[in-house]
């Protein structure tokens, strides 16, 4: 792992924390309402105050949105974004989640295409989730098991507590250090490569700590997830994938890297403490099935993979099969189909899945979702905004997370093509002030500006895209390009306003990139 000029202690620490091979667990439950009592303490957060972490995890992040593997995908990202907004009303309830980082941190989950599974978490209150992960779960608790544990790493101030002995020059290069963290677990030999150097001494010392961590967010994550409503089952279900996952189980190799309690060590905690409960048996998870079928899918597992899952509905004896394992591959065979661009075999099999799961509202959502997403792909517009419009909301009133989204944006995207633009607009726009970080549906007004004509729209649209993404550079460049339109295109009042918010909006953006570079030459 390239380190800049961390020691090697810092290093192995964040890479611990930062990203893992996978840790998801539930040791001892606690009482509702955020008894703490008799816990131990791993020590108080050091000198990194609530607001530079969060400066931290958005230099972090910015890196990570021009990243290939970062996809906003709104199906999966919905399905998620409902789990996460739970976990944060289950940690609000039991007094996990303090009000300052509720105010301050960011709260987001950040979707990679990377095949592993796996799961981070990151400072300020930002997280990735592998669509590896994303399509090994077979129900909403085996996800929310994993998400409430790297909810506690931040409501717990994990990453300060590492730092609190270190310098304070620490945070400014650990933005660096943490993006290589990231990059470098892509390669398996990496945490062996830690070791080499002779300080497997003070390489344990830290990672010893780290491990005191995983258990309190093991601990904490459990009550967080059960006070949200979801099964306890989860926890034992997600460790099992994880230990068919990890390849090395209890070989002896590097133990003194392994910064999580081993997994045999959490099944069998997790099933002794079961025991004491009664057991639930818990329904097949359509919903969940159909969203992992899309999650491989969007992996990009190659080219013969997907050959493979189109084959399967064919195959001798697939009528046989029980009726989610037939769900799961008909949505991946129609999404394998329209990736390798044919459409017509897409439909055909998306129209066998839609009334396999009729008598599931929620699974009979995504497979009109997906139905309509072929269709706009086909060129049928007019057919998706027949699939979409009595689909309900995800649940209503919601303006902090993604409920909804997934229509929205293909609505929008079939108004613009269908002729009817102008009334995307006033959806998006709607949308869009209350959710003023959202990329896609900032790129989804632009191209529905365009398609009216209303060019400065456009670009003013197309300058909240990067600016979501904290790439003040190309907002300069876009809202710079809107500036020039409208000097060489004057309007009427309606295009001085917009020419005005454009002003304005340029000059945040200037002050954050001066800002930008100034932190980016600290770390230097």
């Amino acid at each position: 792992m390239h380190c800049l000029c961390l020691t090697r202690r810092q290093a192995t620490g964040l890479f611990a924390l930062a990203f893992l091979p996978l840790h998801v667990a539930g040791q001892s439950g606690e009482p509702a309402g955020g008894a703490r009592a008799g816990l131990p303490s791993l020590g108080d957060a050091g000198a990194m105050t609530p607001l530079e972490e969060r400066k931290l995890g958005d230099a972090i992040i910015r890196e990570l949105y021009r990243d290939p593997d970062y996809i906003d995908d709104p199906v999966v990202g919905e399905y998620v974004d409902g789990i996460w907004r739970r976990l944060l009303a289950g940690a609000r309830v039991r007094g996990e989640l303090p009000a300052e980082l509720d105010e301050r941190y960011a709260w987001a989950v950040l979707l990679g295409r990377d095949r592993s599974i796996n799961a981070f978490a990151l400072p300020g209150g930002y997280f990735g989730l592998h669509l590896g992960l994303v399509g090994a779960v077979a129900s909403r608790d085996e996800l929310a098991s994993v998400l409430a544990h790297e909810m506690t790493h931040i409501t717990q101030r994990h990453i300060p507590r590492l730092l609190g002995q270190q310098s304070r020059q620490a945070p400014l290069m650990l933005a660096a250090m943490v993006l290589g963290a990231i990059a470098a677990s892509k390669n398996p030999q990496a945490g062996a490569a830690l070791a080499v150097g002779g300080q497997a001494a003070v390489i344990q010392q830290q990672l010893n700590f780290s491990r005191d961590m995983e258990r309190e967010a093991d601990r904490i994550g459990y009550g967080v997830m059960t006070q949200a409503g979801y099964a306890p089952q989860g926890f034992a279900g997600m460790f099992e994938k994880l230990q068919s996952a990890s390849r090395i189980n209890d070989n002896g190799d590097w133990p003194y890297l392994r910064s999580h309690p081993l997994t045999t060590q959490r099944i069998a905690d997790m099933q002794q403490r079961q025991q004491s409960q009664p057991r639930q048996v818990q329904p097949a998870d359509l919903e969940a099935l159909l969203v992992a079928a899309r999650a491989r899918v969007l992996g990009r597992p190659g080219v013969d993979v997907l050959r493979a899952w189109m084959a399967e509905p064919a195959q001798p004896g697939f009528a046989a099969l029980p009726l989610p394992r037939r769900a799961a591959a008909l949505y991946a065979a129609a999404l394998a189909e329209a990736q390798l661009r044919d459409l017509p075999k897409a439909e055909a099999l998306a129209a066998q899945l839609a009334p396999l799961v009729a008598g599931d509202a929620q699974a009979a959502r995504q497979a009109r979702l997906l139905q309509a997403e072929l269709a706009l792909q086909s060129g049928q517009p007019a057919r998706a905004l027949q699939l979409l419009p009595s689909m309900p909301r995800a649940a209503a009133g919601d303006v902090q997370g993604q409920s909804g989204r997934a229509v929205l944006l293909l609505r929008a995207q079939a108004q613009t093509q269908n002729g009817q633009a102008a009334q995307a607009v006033g959806t998006l726009q709607t949308w869009v002030s209350d959710h003023p970080g959202d990329a896609g549906a900032w790129q989804a007004l632009a191209q529905a500006h365009a398609a009216l004509g209303q060019t400065l729209r456009a670009l003013r649209a197309e300058g909240e895209v990067p600016m979501a993404h904290m790439d003040y550079a190309g907002a300069v460049d876009r809202w710079r390009a809107a500036q020039d339109f409208s000097r060489q295109h004057p309007g009427g009042a309606a295009d001085q306003i917009d020419a005005n918010i454009i002003d304005t909006r340029l000059r945040l953006a200037q002050e954050a990139l001066q800002q930008q570079r100034l932190e980016d030459a600290k770390r230097r």
